[in-house]
């Protein structure tokens, strides 16, 4: 496979026609249900064959394919810069699929829609975390009806593990974690209540969603962590822990998580690595590729890679303009973002340096907005990452957010470890 990038003038017929691919393939492989493209739109082209376009290059085919010039030269020796022509056809090569572990969360919505959407996710992840349980400040938690998508994994082999945050009404609380990591008894019955949890639905485990944690409460949270896990370990439960990205210990609200701790205590540590930019800020890339590069080689210093998974986004943020400090912009999921692109015929740019696509436009009421966002190009230099550093896998918030594209991405370069 390898991404298009549409241009001007171009239609679905005609980049079928050029590539020699049925316009219904096209479609299906991105979700499309209208025709009307935009330009810089990243079009996936389920094909290992490559069609020479005007102005093409190795390096140029290649960066598309997610090879190596290199390889691509080797998979087609006939073929020369010298002599290459547009109609020529290219042998896209294989990689080596790397075995990972995959995570997903997914938002639990009602029994029938949820093992419908589990069915379709299993083939793609080795655990799916469920969203989500509450704690109290007294160590109790809520309940949740999840017995349907328990029970819908373990069919498809894929071991579900509960989620236990401290979000609440008003947004994830950092005074709640505070509360209960301080007080012994209520730091026991949460763990207590979440062993309990998992004996009594058939979870496989845990994975702990704790956000916000102050600096003074570092040490309480991994030592929280170690006492959890060693509850959990001789049942033979998973302990799988999601963390901020950070690129250094020096930035002050990132001070409370100490990776070094939290990937001793745990099986796994989801790294969230996005949001550098989100509804609360002003406008840019969600993930932008640099600091994402520096966060695997921090955590790199501090935890296995063996036990590291690098979260994606399968979502960005819409901003309206100019921006206005204070203000809450909404996030929007990939697909819907190059859906409101090609509603407003509004061209998609993309950013090298972030390895972030982007589009403005003008709304109904003509107010300005963009929309920073992911796309198959920007996951697909991610997932290079994850090969470049080998680490054990990786993860997506969250699997009901449309990305029809993963899929092909994802078995491209990776072979799901099942367990």
């Amino acid at each position: 496979m390898f991404i298009y990038t549409v241009q001007p003038g171009d239609s679905l017929f005609v980049i079928g026609t050029n590539f020699g691919i049925a316009v219904d393939q096209i479609r299906l492989a991105n979700g499309l249900a209208e025709t009307n493209l935009v330009p810089g739109q990243a079009l996936l082209i389920p094909l290992f064959t490559y069609t020479v376009q005007p102005g093409d290059s190795f390096y140029s085919i290649a960066r598309q394919a997610f090879v190596s010039s290199e390889s691509l030269q080797r998979a087609n020796r006939s073929v020369t810069p010298g002599n290459m022509r547009p109609g020529m056809k290219l042998t896209i090569p294989d990689i080596p699929k790397k075995p990972i572990t995959g995570l997903g969360y997914y938002t639990l919505r009602n029994p029938q829609l949820d093992r419908e959407l589990i069915n379709n996710f299993a083939p793609y992840t080795t655990y799916l975390a469920f969203f989500e349980y509450h704690f109290s400040s007294d160590g109790s938690l809520s309940d949740l009806n999840d017995p349907p998508a328990v029970q819908t994994a373990w069919r498809r082999r894929v071991p579900p593990l509960m989620t236990v945050t401290n979000l609440t009404e008003t947004g994830f609380s950092p005074s709640l974690a505070h509360q209960v990591l301080n007080q012994p008894e209520a730091r026991n019955n949460l763990i207590e209540n979440i062993f309990a949890t998992i004996s009594r639905k058939g979870y496989a485990g845990v994975n702990i969603d704790f956000e916000q944690i102050m600096e003074e409460d570092r040490d309480l949270f991994s030592g929280f962590l170690r006492r959890l896990k060693n509850r959990l370990q001789p049942a033979g439960y998973v302990l799988t822990v999601a963390v901020p990205p950070k690129t250094n210990e020096n930035i002050a609200w990132l001070k409370g998580y100490d990776y070094g701790g939290i990937g001793s205590a745990s099986d796994l540590m989801f790294i969230m690595a996005y949001d550098w930019h989100h509804g609360a800020s002003e406008p840019g890339p969600v993930a932008p590729i640099d600091e994402v590069r520096q966060t695997i080689q921090f955590a790199l210093t501090k935890v296995p890679k063996q036990k590291i998974i690098l979260g994606f986004p399968l979502y960005g943020y819409n901003w309206t303009l100019p921006y206005q400090p204070g203000t809450v912009s909404p996030g929007i999921a990939n697909q819907d973002a190059v859906q409101l692109a090609m509603k407003h015929q509004a061209p998609i740019q993309y950013d090298k340096r972030y390895e972030s696509p982007f589009f403005e436009y003008t709304d109904e009421q003509g107010k300005k907005h963009i929309v920073w966002f992911e796309d198959a190009r920007s996951i697909g230099k991610k997932m290079q990452l994850m090969r470049e550093f080998d680490l054990d896998g990786g993860g997506v918030w969250q699997l009901t957010l449309s990305f029809p594209q993963g899929p092909w991405l994802l078995t491209k370069f990776f072979r799901v470890r099942r367990v």
